[in-house]
């Protein structure tokens, strides 16, 4: 029996529909165990002696129509290990419902909200979960899901976290419909000294190609000016990544700032010079610069 001593949060955005689960643990790789979501079902976190079953199991009986209050209690009166589990689950509609059994290792315990439920077990203190709940319940209006989920782990931290420290990290966020596949924010800090310093580092990092993933649409859509304000933006969000900064110098460049276009390109050429090759390949249609920006780099030689 594997005890694993982890704090975790589901939630649901009101205003969005969107459900999401986070959870840090000093555990190897503990988001394939802990956390789970689909679109328009529900979201799940199981923990403490964790049967990844819950996590299956449960999405499955929220689709099928049960709800998370039914749900839950069902699975755990057929779980022979049930003291030893902590699990919180969300649906669409109706109150978070949450268990932590009376095996868990202290400081374990669960605080359950509106739209929300946080959880934690084996962790330095009893001030864990509830400051995760404040923290969740203060964040501001209008807030992404992955951030104010992002707020409620650390939290946790601050507040002790898990009594043996940190090792890894997850976060999920799923849209208010659509096919079982599709996430909102997926993603996985396996293995990391500070987990939620690098959890935060790539949900920005995911924001930024999420802006432009945007810019690709647009481009596709011929709405080129449109697609250059969100390929610099991209760029603003993650600084140094030359991928970003190569198609914001392109976008920069066709907008008329060809000073500071090429400028971008040249730096993302000397980051990874293969750009310079791909700008010959790239059609009209695609990057409508690209030729020019390529005329004027072989002009300076």
């Amino acid at each position: 029996m594997v005890r694993r001593g982890t704090y975790s949060v589901v939630a649901r955005d009101p205003e969005t529909g969107e459900l999401g689960c986070a959870v840090q643990s000093h555990w190897f790789s503990v988001g394939s165990i802990v956390t789970w979501a689909a679109p328009g079902v529900g979201a799940v976190c199981t923990q403490s002696v964790a049967e990844p079953a819950y996590g299956s199991r449960l999405l499955s009986a929220l689709r099928e129509g049960a709800s998370a209050a039914d749900a839950l209690p069902a699975l755990l009166a057929a779980d022979g290990a049930a003291r030893f589990r902590q699990v919180a689950v969300i649906a669409p509609s109706g109150p978070p419902v949450a268990h932590t059994g009376d095996g868990c290792i202290a400081h374990a315990g669960h605080v359950v909200g509106e739209d929300f439920s946080v959880q934690a077990n084996m962790m330095a203190s009893e001030e864990v979960w509830p400051a995760m709940a404040a923290a969740y319940a203060a964040t501001s209006p209008g807030t992404p899901l992955a951030r104010r989920l992002l707020a409620a782990l650390r939290a946790a931290e601050g507040a002790g976290g898990d009594a043996r420290g940190k090792q890894s990290s997850a976060l999920v966020v799923v849209p208010a419909s659509g096919e079982p596949w599709q996430k909102t924010v997926d993603l996985r800090v396996e293995d990391h000294p500070e987990p939620l310093d690098e959890l935060e580092r790539l949900l920005t990092l995911h924001d930024a190609y999420a802006l432009a993933t945007r810019g690709d649409d647009l481009t596709g859509e011929g709405r080129h000016a449109e697609a250059g304000d969100a390929y610099r933006a991209a760029a603003a969000l993650a600084p140094g990544n030359h991928e970003l900064l190569f198609w914001a110098g392109l976008a920069e460049f066709d907008h008329g700032d060809r000073e500071r276009g090429l400028a971008q390109v040249r730096e993302a050429i000397a980051l990874q010079p293969g750009w310079r090759g791909l700008l010959s390949r790239l059609e009209p249609d695609v990057a409508p610069a690209a030729a020019a920006v390529l005329d004027a780099l072989g002009q300076e030689g």
